[in-house]
């Protein structure tokens, strides 16, 4: 296969991604843009394997190592897609991210040891370009942050793990930043001695703090930021992709990193804007770091008014129009099913279900999106935040379930922690009803007026049975 050839399937394979990440922008062309990334990819891995056998002088030995990885890690691959819970998404999407970090750390350190089979233009016993040395450094040690990081954010949103470093909540010591910012500007310092002097011992080195400080940038952040975790380890790993595709002067590779790290770039900052942080606020310690926040369940002597099942039913039977608030308690109680069982017996009656989705709501970027269109919920009742705020104050009924921070009225009072974040207006609908397991508070540590308010009913429960006992309730 001659070099044009191979550049041209490459070029194609990345307006695949191209239209793939378009395509994935909504719901509605969300299926095409998997096909597109899906055939995006095939024309990539076709690619590559063509160029290792050519490569490899037509020898059969490499061609079975790389049939071998791709029939390992594909089966893997299907095997996760199809066994993967709904409320499991976030985790394994960590898990991904891991994955592209290590394997981009693989790579550096192969291209390292022996960099005449795998950079361009080199014999046996050449040294590596200074620029080559200098790509190799950034995409490693990118690769090292973003796959101990991905590791320690799994732990975090699976939640079912003892080790203290997985635990929702933040970890934080004394002198914390300022010891991340020297092992930085180590690693940093150890990256260009490598870069100049192509030191083996510099360059491990280098690596073995990077992976120190994917740990450290994380453990520091809580639960609630997790969304904003996410998508800038899914940056990271784009850009890890980008800079090892410059060392082995891979233009898909660069072009596939650059979309995926900028996207994730954009996502993270479009998620602070939506909890009215800064990207740096989140990356020096989240909401569990506040001083000030409350610890969870600390105001739980408040009265509260709560209802049955039945009450709730007789509310939202005689309503015009519902709002639906779903928060990670339904994905927890995984009842986005019988939420949709609940609006198509609503919408039998004559009454207008709609559906408000927070932007951080869940524990990754889209989340409630994801388990909705699971249950085949119609696109056209599915609003975001700025589309759907509008429209509480004329709703006979919001329902909130399982949402916390997220419809908080905490964040129009100055001096909360959460002052100033975008909230969904359930407070402001004309009754309220609140679905949670207990009265704890959010991730932020904060107590949630709208509990308290004479408007609001609490229905106590497993999201799930809760719903579906309304759903039978309703005549």
């Amino acid at each position: 296969m001659s070099i044009n050839v191979a550049t041209l399937l490459y070029l194609l394979a990345s307006v695949c991604f191209i239209q793939a990440l378009k395509g994935l922008s909504h719901p509605t062309t969300s299926i095409r843009g998997n096909m597109f990334g899906m055939v995006g990819m095939a024309i990539a891995m076709g690619t590559t394997a063509a160029l290792i056998v050519e490569h490899s002088g037509g020898k059969a030995q490499g061609m079975v190592w790389v049939l071998l990885g791709l029939v390992v890690g594909g089966a893997y691959g299907a095997y996760r897609a199809r066994t993967v819970e709904m409320t499991k998404m976030p985790e394994l999407v960590a898990f991904f991210h891991s994955m592209i970090g290590l394997a981009a750390v693989f790579i550096a350190v192969a291209a390292v040891a022996e960099p005449y089979a795998l950079l361009q233009g080199l014999a046996k016993g050449d040294p590596i370009p200074t620029g080559n040395r200098l790509e190799l450094f950034l995409g490693a040690a990118i690769g090292a942050i973003t796959f101990s990081g991905s590791v320690i954010a799994f732990g975090k949103l699976s939640g079912t793990y003892k080790f203290r470093l997985f635990k929702g909540a933040p970890v934080v010591f004394p002198g914390q930043h300022k010891l991340n910012l020297v092992l930085g500007l180590v690693t940093i310092a150890l990256g260009l001695v490598f870069t100049y002097n192509e030191s083996w011992s510099a360059f491990f080195a280098m690596l073995a703090l990077a992976f120190v400080m994917g740990v450290l940038i994380i453990i520091p952040i809580g639960g609630a930021d997790m969304p904003v975790v996410v998508s800038m380890l899914n940056s990271y790993s784009g850009w890890a992709a980008a800079g090892i595709g410059f060392s082995l002067n891979n233009p898909m590779l660069i072009i596939a990193g650059s979309l995926v790290g900028s996207s994730g770039a954009i996502l993270s900052y479009i998620m602070c804007k939506a909890m009215n942080r800064s990207f740096f606020n989140v990356i020096l310690g989240g909401f569990g770091g506040e001083a000030g926040a409350a610890p969870a369940g600390a105001a739980v002597q408040r009265p509260v008014k709560s209802g049955s099942a039945d009450d709730a039913a007789f509310l939202l039977s005689n309503a015009e129009t519902v709002i639906i608030v779903p928060g990670y308690g339904l994905a927890v109680a995984r009842a986005q099913h019988a939420v949709k069982e609940l609006a198509a017996k609503l919408t039998e009656h004559g009454v207008t279900v709609k559906y408000a989705i927070h932007p951080v709501a869940g524990r990754m970027p889209g989340h409630m999106n994801v388990l909705l269109a699971e249950a085949e919920v119609p696109y056209d009742q599915v609003f975001e935040m700025e589309d759907i705020n509008t429209e509480f104050a004329q709703a006979d009924v919001a329902i909130v379930l399982g949402a916390n921070d997220v419809v908080n009225p905490a964040a129009l009072e100055k001096g909360s922690a959460i002052y100033g974040m975008p909230i969904l207006e359930a407070y402001k609908a004309k009754s309220v009803i609140v679905n949670k397991r207990s009265m704890a508070a959010g991730y932020a540590g904060l107590d949630n007026e709208l509990f308290y308010m004479d408007k609001t009913m609490m229905v106590f429960g497993d999201a799930k049975k809760v719903v579906e006992d309304i759903t039978k309730a309703i005549e």
